[in-house]
């Protein structure tokens, strides 16, 4: 993940293996008190990961509980975001005062299931575009990449909006050198006196995980650049 993320002030912390008995605050176990084992497991870990992130920026342990749509409400003063997904959870954390909010998401790097899930988060622009990369590098599950990086386009977004960003809301354009842009098609965040009417980010796939991330800094480039 480290490597996804440049230069960026940021603290990371992943992990592989669920330990034994992750500690959760009472106000956390609450919060998945209904949920299935599973479920449980990856939030636990996954805190686990952000508490370890965050101490790094000498932050002491707190709650780290789900807000509107499930997004994490991070201490005062700090942005972040968490990611799991089978044998992967990671978190990355920063100072508000160095970085404007980040996103990050991980997949199992294979092709999606279901071609109707492809349809549904994809426009015909975004297709066409995945149909090129997968003649010129069909050892590539492109598809899964751009479902994995409009997630993290929806995590770099809603902390700054608060609100929903559909799948076709962003135009996003993979790239085989590992980054990818993902333009707005509707009203982005002012940040820095400027909307900000796209994202930048990376992406690596690895020992079978696909991993993207976007770094919003505090005065976005056009575009997102």
């Amino acid at each position: 993940m480290a490597s996804l993320l440049g230069a960026a002030p940021v603290s990371v912390a992943e992990t592989r293996a669920d330990p034994a008995d992750p500690f959760l605050f009472p106000e956390e176990m609450d919060a998945v008190a209904r949920a299935v084992d599973k479920r449980r497991t990856e939030f636990a870990t996954v805190r686990q990961c952000a508490r370890a992130a965050l101490a790094e920026l000498d932050v002491p342990p707190v709650p780290i509980l789900p807000g509107p749509k499930g997004a994490p409400r991070w201490p005062d003063g700090i942005v972040g975001s968490m990611t799991h997904c089978a044998g992967y959870r990671a978190a990355v954390v920063a100072r508000a005062s160095a970085v404007t909010s980040i996103g990050i998401d991980a997949e199992p790097a294979a092709p999606l299931a279901d071609a109707d899930v492809l349809r549904l988060v994809s426009d015909e622009t975004e297709r066409a575009s995945l149909a090129e990369l997968g003649i010129r590098h069909p050892d590539v599950p492109w598809d899964r990449l751009l479902f994995s990086a409009k997630e993290s386009v929806y995590k770099t977004w809603f902390p700054l909006m608060g609100s929903w960003l559909g799948f076709e809301d962003a135009r996003v354009t993979l790239a085989p050198d590992g980054t990818f842009t993902a333009a707005l098609l509707v009203p982005g965040p002012v940040v820095a006196g400027r909307e900000v009417t796209g994202f930048a980010g990376n992406w690596l796939i690895r020992d079978g995980i696909a991993v993207t991330a976007i770094v919003l800094p505090l005065t976005p480039l056009p575009a997102g650049r």
